[in-house]
């Protein structure tokens, strides 16, 4: 089943080309980039346009975070509380590395 707006979609571009709209893009005429997953290319790159970074970027800086945390602690429940919360995300950094890594 086609897209009920395919009609008007392809009039469009249609239009576009005859106006000119694909003539001397940046790119033209070379060959698509390669990829590693190519299923995911535009949301990788939409991701890392938008400054984003994969999980085990952002629990790493997370946990040198709480290591600071941890230094400047001077209750000892807090200390505890900061141990356990290194000790959650030392084992969420693991499994986000593993599953990057496949």
């Amino acid at each position: 089943m086609d897209h009920p707006l395919i009609d008007l979609i392809n009039a469009r571009i249609e239009a576009a080309e005859k106006d000119g709209a694909f003539d001397n893009l940046p790119g033209a005429g070379k060959p698509l980039p390669t990829s590693d997953d190519p299923e995911n290319e535009m949301l990788n790159r939409l991701v890392r346009e938008s400054g984003g970074v994969p999980e085990f970027i952002s629990l790493s800086r997370e946990l040198q975070r709480l290591r600071q945390d941890l230094r400047e602690a001077g209750d000892r429940s807090r200390r505890q509380e900061i141990l356990k919360e290194i000790s959650m995300m030392d084992a969420r950094l693991e499994l986000a590395r593993k599953s990057y890594a496949k």
